[in-house]
Parts: C-alpha cells; sequence; structure tokens
C-alpha cells in the first residue's frame, strides 16, 4: 500500500522542516529524526511535534478535514463549482479523481504515532520522568486513534447503519514494512481499535492546557463522541460528564452570551481556556497558506463556502440567538459564518482551528441523554447551550427531544465539520431546500438531483478509497458503487 508503506520517509521531512514558535522547537530545525533514532523522550516530543505539524495542514485538520463534513450536508454549500469545496459538496468524486490526500495524511498521523508507540518503550527512564513519558504516549494513542475514527468516518459507512458489519480502513497498530498489504477491517474493529487508543490514552495524559495539544479532556470528550457515533449511549452520556466535570474543574468553561460573538479571536492560554479543549494552533511563521478555514469562511478570504438559505432561514427563527452575531454578509450574495477569526494581529488565513469544543461536548451529553430515557440530564446539559445564545430561552421543563438536540447542533457546531456526519448517524435524511431571499440573493444550490436528497444507503456518502492504494493494493477492495 503505497501511501502507508512510504510514511515513515515523510516523517523524516517533516522533522527536518519543522520550525518556528518555541512552544513547538525541541532541537534546532535541520535536525533529521529516523526510527532508530529515537532514543530521549526529548526526541519522542520531538517527533509529535512533526505529526501536529502535518495535522495543522489545510489538506488535514485547518481545512479538509472539517469542511468536509459541512459542504456535504445541508447548512453550508461550496458558492460555486470552481470553489475549493464544490467537489465535496456536489459529491463529485469517481473511483478515478477521489481525492488521496484524507488518507495519507491519516496514515501519515497513525504510523508515525506507532514509531513513537514502538520507540518510546526502548527508552530508559528516571522515576521523575514517568509522568513525562506517560503523557508523550498518551498523546500518541490519542492521535492515532482520531486519526483511524476520522479515516473510518469517511471511507466507512456509519456504525449504525449496519452495526459496524461494512468495511472501515485497515487498522495499522505496526510499522509497516514495505511490503505491507493490509486488507481493510470493518468499520466495528476500527471503532473497538479507536476505543481501546482512547482508553488507554486518558489514563495517562495530562490533564493540564498543553497549547496546541491533547489532553485528559479532549481526548474524553473525542471518545465521548466516537461512543455516540456506536450508539452506545450510555457510554457516551458517562464519558461525556466525566469530561465536562474534569474540564470545568480546571478552568474551561462555556464562554457567556456577552464573550460568544469574539471569543474566537481569544488565544486560548493556561489561564483563560476558555472553551478551547484542543485546537490547531497556526502562526504566522508557519502559516498554512491560503487554504486554512480562515481564509475559505470568509468574504475577506476565498468565500469559499456559504450557509445555505434554509440553514440563515432556521436561524432567523430567533432573531435574538447570539450566533446570527457571527454571520457576516457580502453585499447581498452570501452569508458567511466568522468563527475563525484571527488572533491578535495575525492575517485571517492564519486563524487557530479549534476541534474540539467545550459546547460540543454539552451537546453530546444532552443526545446521548435523550436516548437515555434521562430527560433530567438531556434538559441540564441542552438548556446550557440554549439559554447562553438566548438568555431568555429556556428548555427547562419540557421533555427533550432527538430532533431537539440536533437542531441546536445545527446552530451551534455550524462550520465545525459536524453536519452531515449528525444526520446520517441517526438515519436521516440530508435535504437540500432550494429557496430564494434577498438577503443573500445570489445562493443558490448547484448540486446533481441525487445529491439534493440523500440518507446512509447513498453510496457516495462515503469516498472511493484512493486509486494508488487500489493499484498498489491487492488486497484492497474499493467502496461498493464506484
Amino acid at each position: 500500500m503505497k501511501t502507508i508503506k512510504h510514511t515513515l520517509l515523510l516523517v523524516t521531512i517533516f522533522m527536518a522542516t519543522s520550525c518556528g514558535n518555541n512552544w513547538l522547537d525541541l532541537q534546532p530545525s535541520n535536525a533529521v529524526l529516523t526510527e532508530e533514532s529515537v532514543k530521549l523522550l526529548s526526541e519522542a516530543e520531538y517527533s509529535l511535534n512533526g505529526i501536529y505539524d502535518k495535522m495543522r495542514s489545510s489538506d488535514a485538520y485547518t481545512g479538509r478535514l472539517v469542511y468536509y463534513g459541512d459542504v456535504r450536508g445541508d447548512d453550508m454549500q461550496a458558492v460555486s463549482e470552481s470553489k475549493r469545496t464544490g467537489d465535496y459538496y456536489r459529491f463529485n468524486f469517481t473511483k478515478d479523481n477521489g481525492p488521496s490526500s484524507h488518507w495519507s495524511y491519516l496514515y501519515f498521523i497513525i504510523q508515525n504515532s506507532n514509531m513513537i508507540l514502538n520507540q518510546i518503550e526502548k527508552i530508559q527512564i528516571t522515576d521523575d520522568q514517568k509522568s513525562y513519558k506517560n503523557d508523550l504516549v498518551g498523546q500518541a494513542l490519542a492521535l492515532r486513534g482520531m486519526a483511524l475514527f476520522d479515516l473510518t468516518r469517511i471511507f466507512g459507512y456509519p456504525y449504525t447503519k449496519d452495526n459496524g458489519s461494512s468495511l472501515g480502513v485497515p487498522i495499522v497498530k505496526e510499522l509497516s514494512g514495505i511490503n505491507a498489504k493490509p486488507s481493510r477491517n470493518t468499520v466495528a474493529e476500527c471503532y473497538a481499535a479507536v476505543i481501546t487508543d482512547l482508553e488507554n490514552s486518558i489514563t495517562l495524559l495530562s490533564d493540564k492546557f498543553i497549547k496546541g495539544k491533547i489532553n485528559k479532556w479532549a481526548a474524553m470528550s473525542l471518545l465521548s463522541r466516537v461512543y455516540l457515533y456506536k450508539n452506545d449511549n450510555t457510554k457516551a452520556l458517562e464519558m461525556a460528564e466525566a469530561a465536562i466535570t474534569g474540564a470545568e474543574k480546571g478552568g474551561w468553561k462555556l464562554w457567556t452570551n456577552k464573550e460568544y460573538p469574539t471569543a474566537w479571536a481569544n488565544e486560548a492560554s493556561a489561564s483563560n481556556p476558555g472553551e478551547v479543549l484542543f485546537e490547531m494552533v497556526i502562526t504566522p511563521e508557519e502559516s498554512q497558506g491560503k487554504e486554512t478555514m480562515g481564509r475559505l469562511s470568509s468574504y475577506d478570504g476565498y468565500d469559499d463556502m456559504c450557509i445555505t438559505v434554509s440553514f440563515y432561514h432556521f436561524l432567523l427563527e430567533d432573531p435574538d440567538d447570539v450566533r446570527l452575531k457571527l454571520l457576516s454578509f457580502d453585499g447581498k450574495k452570501y452569508a458567511y459564518v466568522n468563527k475563525y477569526q484571527p488572533q491578535g494581529d495575525k492575517d485571517i488565513m492564519d486563524a487557530n482551528v479549534t476541534l474540539i469544543r467545550l459546547s460540543e461536548v454539552y451537546l453530546i451529553a444532552a443526545e446521548a441523554a435523550v436516548k437515555c430515557n434521562d430527560n433530567d440530564k438531556a434538559v441540564k446539559y441542552l438548556d446550557a447551550i440554549v439559554s447562553r445564545a438566548n438568555p431568555a430561552k429556556s428548555v427547562k421543563g419540557t421533555t427533550i427531544t432527538l430532533d431537539r438536540v440536533l437542531d441546536e447542533r445545527r446552530r451551534e457546531l455550524v462550520d465545525e465539520g459536524h453536519r452531515m456526519y449528525d444526520i446520517l448517524r441517526n438515519g436521516q435524511t440530508v435535504t437540500r431546500i432550494d429557496i430564494k431571499d434577498s438577503k443573500i440573493s445570489k445562493t443558490r444550490h448547484f448540486a446533481a438531483e441525487e445529491a439534493m436528497v440523500f440518507d446512509w444507503d447513498y453510496y457516495k456518502i462515503v469516498l472511493p478509497i484512493p486509486k494508488r492504494e487500489i493499484d498498489a493494493n491487492p488486497n484492497m477492495i474499493q467502496n461498493p458503487g464506484y
């Protein structure tokens, strides 16, 4: 499998070119690390920094891997066919032209996490280095689990469609040799591997704020998301509640109604982490270029993706909802979501990208509580988000339904990469409605008819396995329909 077998060569390139802010640099930027040279914990940390560096690419977690789930849903769309998000929005991929970056970047994370996990156990440490080592191992496990989860939901059908019996992606937990030709595991097997990695990481990770790096509360939050996707709602609720409790004791908190419109531009810190549990930190010195979420989501940038008219009307059902203040307008053409606000005097293309936010964990808890028939907890966690958005609103004294929680997820998590997944994992239908509004008069759907209304039986809700993987590996099976 070409992408996987060449990944260890890539780590050398990234370690050699990584440079920039001081929280990232542990060694000179011309240092070259290989599998054999990771003999100190500092070298293992330097290797981890290379993984984070790769994750910050606009082809990964500051761009494509984020907007993928939004422009393929019903609340956001590409502005036009020629935009970077256009092919994703139109489901315009075949077995011959499917994008390979999702596969290659995520397997880079997995392979280099494997390298760290393999080598770090050989390093002799002192007693006072144990917690340092544990945190490094925990980070590698959490990032490996995160990458496998995203691979599975991009290339595999929702777990809830067939209880995970369809094909996911190859599970790679060892360093792959040049001749490795792994087969695809089932979605259920992939979920089991993800859960094992995240559960193990939680016992090792630091519970402190570490700028741009995953910690215990972020891993717990991610695990609650995985459980929710798997429909293991009891565990999703338990994990989400534990993450909320632990994070809030550690200083994290929901932004207030007053803070909300501009909090996205704050630089999260140990003294004021806000809602940011895990983010991709971009600096001007390590700019990822003009393809990041900040530029793509703004009319001051590439104005690449906008909200749909139907979603705009949905938001207007409550004119006093603070989240309306995040919308920006390009005349009377399009409306954009202004969540990727630059920190300080940075350019918008260097805005940090939050991947796990405390509000999402509240909504996970609310959804899982509904599915566990625990209305008291559903009210508790949903009301925190509803009343923050509009202090005059509350869900107290009501019976919370799944649709009510999913509606709140739409309002709260738009442009953060969740919408298509939320619809399909719940067995619902994506319905793109083409209506008019003079406020955003140029906004029109332009997808083919088959991509206007679809559910989890539409074969294109998963991407094709990249052609080069199919060509290089006789054991690799293509997704149905391609």
